[in-house]
């Protein structure tokens, strides 16, 4: 009989002792390796089962020399700036790790990440079975991390080059959609606000308003489109809507890349006794949680955030599983237009 103290968890060695077994003996029957024999497979099992012992993480790496972690990078500005928004996409990882006994380990990195930075240390460690990287990254960073073979998947960003497995928003769809809706409410006079055209989400609802305007037999004027910001803020989208306000007065409705400009777009409106959506109606892109309290509350692309966590880590699931058969492939959120007080028939 193995005596142990009151709340103390059994450990392998507990096991071993019971059964009558050595320490790999245990850790092989509980991984099912067909070098131990069924009865004492059973065994060990049935003991396990008595002593209600779980295996630590350390304890199975040992055999099939794996960590059971996933690493989750995004940059410092991502993760301050737009918390809700990556917050979202990680708890959705967090619900499909549950189910496949996997752990996320977050790491941030510097938005202008340099070859003379470090990797974060999970990566440095190999701590980490696999790598998510949420949001636009460094390319010096993918580059760094290549050298490691650690399977990636990438969510909310396409790098330059096409090897590797991404989730991404259907960015274009949002953008022709988001740009529809005002035109089927009347507008002609419709403007784009942006920031860093160069990430593949922004451009994508920037081709997705071009396309609608041209559909529709709308002339594309660039006077109408403000996109030289470096990040897609509220200050951003206030002074943005400033500057249109003084290039054309006769723009009756805008639609900003994200939610946060949105915001900045109220807010100078509101500053300078604009109505929204009396002289200007407003669409935006993300629909976070603080577009209900809006005054209008905003009318939105929704995009489903714990969807694309979930997405990403059934990717790195499945790559993880067959690593053989990898092949690089791109996978496709939908989005939602959510009308709500912020636009209006003209």
């Amino acid at each position: 009989m193995v005596k142990r103290l009151t709340n103390i968890s059994p450990t392998i060695k507990d096991v071993a002792k019971k059964a009558g077994v050595s320490i790999a003996t245990v850790s092989l029957a509980i991984h099912k390796n067909k070098r131990i024999s069924t009865v004492t497979r059973n065994k060990v099992l049935r003991i396990v089962r008595e002593l209600n012992y779980h295996a630590s993480r350390s304890a199975k790496g040992l055999v099939t020399k794996t960590t059971g972690n996933i690493g989750f990078v995004l940059t410092e500005d991502h993760f301050l700036k737009t918390e809700p928004f990556y917050t979202m996409i990680f708890l959705g990882t967090e619900f499909v790790t549950k189910g496949n006994h996997y752990y996320v380990l977050l790491a941030t990195i510097k938005k202008d990440y340099k070859e003379s930075d470090d990797l974060p240390r999970f990566i440095l460690e190999r701590s980490v079975d696999g790598v998510i990287v949420a949001g636009k990254v460094s390319p010096i960073f993918i580059q760094k991390l290549s050298k490691y073979n650690i399977p990636l998947v990438i969510v909310d960003y396409h790098p330059p080059t096409d090897e590797h497995c991404v989730v991404m928003i259907d960015n274009i769809t949002g953008g022709y959609n988001a740009t529809k809706h005002l035109i089927d409410l009347g507008h002609k006079e419709i403007a784009f606000i942006g920031a860093d055209v160069t990430h593949p989400s922004i451009s994508g609802r920037l081709m997705g308003f071009k396309q609608a305007l041209e559909n529709h037999g709308i002339e594309i004027k660039q006077q109408n489109i403000i996109t030289d910001a470096d990040y897609p803020d509220r200050q951003n989208g206030y002074n943005a809507a400033k500057r249109l306000s003084e290039i054309n007065k006769n723009i009756t409705a805008i639609f900003t890349c994200n939610d946060a400009m949105a915001i900045g777009v109220m807010q100078y409106c509101s500053d300078n006794r604009i109505n929204i959506p009396g002289d200007i109606s407003l669409v935006g892109f993300d629909d976070v949680e603080a577009d209900l309290l809006l005054n209008p509350p905003l009318t939105t692309i929704r995009v489903p955030k714990v969807e694309l966590g979930i997405e990403a880590m059934n990717a790195m699931v499945n790559l993880l599983a067959d690593k053989s058969n990898y092949r690089a492939k791109k996978i496709l959120v939908p989005v939602e237009l959510i009308i709500r007080n912020s636009t209006r028939q003209i």
